[in-house]
Order: C-alpha cells, then structure tokens, then sequence
C-alpha cells in the first residue's frame, strides 16, 4: 500500500525466508501479496496489455520478492508461439548431428521458441515413442532429423494440428515442410572430381543404417556412375562411423585391384578409411588412393585429414526451419532445397591444396 508494507507482506516475507526451498511461488500468491487482483497480475506480465503503473509497481515488487516466475508451459497451453518445438534426432553426438542441432537451437532461441530435444535410437519403435511424447507434451512443431518415424504417425502429428518439418528426408513425408540438399548436382560433383583427378578404379563406402539421406547419397552416385560408364564397388561394412570406414578400408584395400578414388558417405566414415589406408596398408593419399567425404565437420579441416568433402549450409537450413515456423498457417508444405558446396583439400590434390 501506499503507506508502507501491509502486515500479510511482512508475514508472507518472514515465512518465505524461513523456507530453505520455497518452490515456485503461484500468480495468485502475488497477487495477494501486491493486495491486487489474479487478472492484473497476468496483464502486468503479458505485452501490451493494460495496467496502471501503481500497479505495476506493486506487481513487479512483489514477484520479485517471491521470485515468481511466469509458467510459459501453461500459458503455452492456449497460445501457440508459447507451446515448445521438439527437436527429434538419432545419434546426435555425431559431429554433424550436433551442430546442426546447434544452429537450429540457437536460431530457435533468438525467434524466442522454447524447444524441446528427443534423442532417439535409430529404429522405428523409438522414433514412435519419441512423436508420441510431441503429442503428449502439446508440441507446436516437430522438427525431424533422423530417425525412422513412420509415415503413419507423421500424418497423424499433421492432422492433429502439429506443424512437421524434416530435414534431409527426401520428400518421405510430403504432407509435411521439407528442408532437402540438391543430391543429384551434388553426386555428379563429387565423381566428376574423383575422375578428373585420374581416378579410374572407383568405390563407393555407404552405411547400414540406410537413413534416407545416406540412401540417396549412395543411389545417386551410382547413378552419375552409370552415365559416365564409370564402374563403382559398392560396400556397406556398419553405420555412418569412423569404425566403418576402418572395416572398409580393411575390404577394399585387401582386393587384388583396390580402388585409386573412393567416396564416403560422411566424413566420419572417410576419418576412419584414411587412418586405417595409412596406418596399416602404406598408402599415401592422395598419392596413392584419393577421397571423398560429406558432412565438412570440423574434423575434415584438421591437418591429420585436410579431407575434400562437402559442405551443408546449416546456418541456412537452421534459418529455412524458423521461417516455416513462422509461416505454419501457409496453405501449402514448405520445400526448400540447398546445394551442399564442395571443398577441396588435400585428399584428391596435393598437399595444402586448400578449400575451394
């Protein structure tokens, strides 16, 4: 009040310091505490609502010596840019894994999204269990990384009114917004370079886990093969990871006519192939045997590797997802296509060739 604080402050701020852990303090708590109504509490913390500034005054006071917080989880209930973005990926401690999931994080961040991250096993069943908890948890949007969710529950996230959007999926779930990379003009790079670079014996080392883009990755390299009249091996010792590429480069190096030029379908993959083309068979790359990655995570920059690779604009994509989201009321799925850029280093030229 006007003439100092009322007994039930004082009251209210003896028994609040006695507490050890006094909790989340409730509106209603600080609204009897400013001696002001529940509803001038909320208008006092929603933007552009009205209040007087008396009351402001003891609204604010009040919570602050509370520590009152506001419940953007409940308020999230009924309003739409206040509900969390989940985030669904598989093996998200993969490097570009994980700094895809940083961009999106950040940018998500600045657009003032709350944003809730599921990381799943790489199989359907978890991928399920995963979009269900989105629904349970009254998600805003789903954005889909990796995994395999089944189409079904997409379209069952899409008719209960949650926005989609998957990257890297290549159009699985068209009803939904779709972030993809160019991997035709991409492939066709990426074996133009190896045979420009005198590459004739030619191998491709593709992963188990046959993601949708580690599928594509694969398919439309063979293709670019086939219309060159290139011949290409084609191997898929484990998962998209640096232990693959060791079982590779085991395989394929131990044939009676290894290949000269091989492409990977992630850097990790390539990290492995070269460790192991050194450090058990000899080799010098890219004197002897060249190599392709995808992904440019920061370990294909080290001078360990120097690996010509191809990079994704995250920056970009992470940018792309934010816009569907706030563009969810379109009439129509969003598709966005990027081109992934190579970058030459020192595993298809000399030494310290440097990126493109």
């Amino acid at each position: 009040s006007a003439n100092g604080p009322s007994p039930e402050w004082n009251s209210v701020m003896s028994n609040n310091s006695l507490r050890k852990n006094p909790g989340f303090a409730s509106a209603t708590e600080v609204a009897r505490l400013a001696g002001v109504s529940r509803s001038a509490v909320s208008r006092t913390f929603t933007p552009g609502r009205s209040v007087s500034e008396d009351t402001r005054r003891k609204v604010l006071a009040a919570a602050e010596a509370l520590n009152y917080h506001v419940n953007h989880l409940a308020r999230g209930l009924s309003r739409e840019e206040s509900r969390p973005v989940c985030i669904l990926g598989g093996n998200l401690s993969y490097p570009w894994q994980s700094s895809l999931l940083d961009h999106l994080t950040r940018r998500l961040h600045q657009a003032g999204r709350a944003v809730m991250v599921i990381n799943t096993d790489d199989d359907e069943a978890s991928a399920r269990e995963a979009l269900q908890q989105t629904l349970n948890y009254r998600s805003t949007a789903t954005i889909v990384l990796s995994g395999k969710p089944p189409a079904s529950l997409i379209e069952l996230c899409l008719q209960s009114g949650q926005q989609v959007i998957a990257i890297n999926r290549m159009g699985q779930f068209p009803s939904a917004d779709n972030i993809d990379i160019d991997y035709s003009s991409t492939m066709k790079e990426a074996l133009d370079h190896l045979m420009a670079a005198q590459c004739r014996r030619l191998a491709i080392v593709s992963s188990s886990a046959r993601s949708p883009s580690m599928i594509t990755r694969e398919t439309r390299f063979l293709a670019a093969a086939a219309e060159a009249s290139a011949g290409v091996t084609l191997i898929r010792p484990g998962s998209a990871s640096y232990q693959t590429g060791v079982l590779a480069a085991r395989e394929l190096l131990n044939q009676p006519s290894p290949p000269d030029g091989v492409f990977c379908v992630t850097d990790l993959i390539a990290c492995g192939f070269i460790d192991a083309a050194r450090h058990e068979f000899g080799l010098r790359i890219p004197e002897d045997i060249r190599v392709i990655g995808f992904d440019d995570i920061d370990q294909a920059s080290w001078l360990g590797y120097q690996l010509t690779t191809f990079a994704q604009p995250l920056a970009e994509m992470a940018e792309a997802a934010c816009e569907m989201l706030l563009a969810a009321d379109a009439e129509k799925p969003a598709s966005r296509v990027f081109r992934a850029t190579l970058v030459k280093r020192g595993t298809t030229g000399p030494a310290g060739y440097g990126a493109a």
